[in-house]
């Protein structure tokens, strides 16, 4: 009976998501919006820990199942893989790229921002 309470507070909170979806009109995922209520619950002690630990393991435990379709869309598409991997490989490079060097500069921002950066002085005092 745990789990199924633990279970209906989730989707509880992912139709919530789904309803703000619908009357928000931002491009942002229904899936998206209900982990950011989650979040602020959690935090706010609005929901305790507790009341969804057990069904949130679980959801970790089988996540590796929600990957097998995609694995299998990938498998089929193995010739147009073939006839294009450098061109696949060089987008990937290049995202790769982009993505790390945003994220670096987005931290050290943000660092920055909040007073937690650290200069060369002190990191060498340590």
């Amino acid at each position: 009976m745990k789990f199924v309470k633990q279970f209906c507070i989730i989707i509880l909170i992912s139709v919530i998501g789904e309803v703000l979806n619908a009357l928000i009109p931002l491009p942002i995922p229904a899936g998206i919006y209900g982990m950011v209520i989650l979040f602020v619950c959690l935090k706010t002690k609005l929901i305790k820990l507790s009341a969804v630990k057990d069904v949130g393991h679980f959801f970790i435990e089988i996540m590796p199942v929600f990957f097998v379709a995609p694995g299998v869309a990938i498998l089929e598409t193995i010739p147009t893989l073939r006839k294009y991997w450098w061109q696949f490989l060089l987008i990937t490079a290049v995202s790769f790229l982009i993505v790390f060097f945003v994220s670096g500069h987005t931290v050290q921002g943000l660092a920055k921002l909040f007073g937690h950066s650290k200069s060369k002085k002190e990191v060498e005092k340590k």
